[in-house]
């Protein structure tokens, strides 16, 4: 009987057990930058010394913009909401972080985050390829927007 109800599509042709994946990495993924956004906000002056300290052009406007892409891309991709939008800014971070920040030193603790922020970035262009899924402010909206 289960095969059987696994294999009955939702209104929107997902299978009710794939209807809860996308939503499942959203959290995953978000999680990493709403906390990082979290720590940073609570000790700017700390960030922007680090920022300092690995060669980030003015660390003290960095810090706050840092910040706003953490927590405004982490909490709209965690809720769905302009999801495609979101990953390609939090692509644009990780990018940047993999580039300006881990890439430079080449010690193997910098490389994993390296690569850390090359796997989020292939996970974001999944999201930009898929979407925010059923269980999204985005599939919310669309359900209400006027057909036609």
């Amino acid at each position: 009987m289960k095969q059987v109800v696994d294999r009955l599509p939702l209104a929107n042709g997902t299978p009710p057990g794939k209807a809860y994946l996308l939503p499942i990495a959203r959290l995953l993924m978000s999680s990493l930058f709403v906390w990082d956004g979290i720590v940073q906000l609570r000790n700017p002056t700390g960030t922007a010394q680090y920022f300092a300290r690995v060669g980030v052009p003015s660390p003290g406007i960095a810090t706050w913009v840092s910040i706003a892409i953490h927590l405004i891309g982490g909490l709209a991709l965690l809720v769905g909401f302009r999801t495609r939008w979101a990953a390609a800014l939090l692509i644009l971070l990780c990018l940047g972080t993999a580039f300006g920040v881990h890439l430079p030193a080449g010690d193997v603790s910098n490389m994993i985050g390296f690569y850390k922020n090359l796997v989020m970035t292939g996970g974001f262009l999944y999201v930009i390829a898929y979407g925010a899924g059923s269980l999204s402010v985005d599939q919310f909206i669309r359900r209400r927007e006027p057909s036609g």
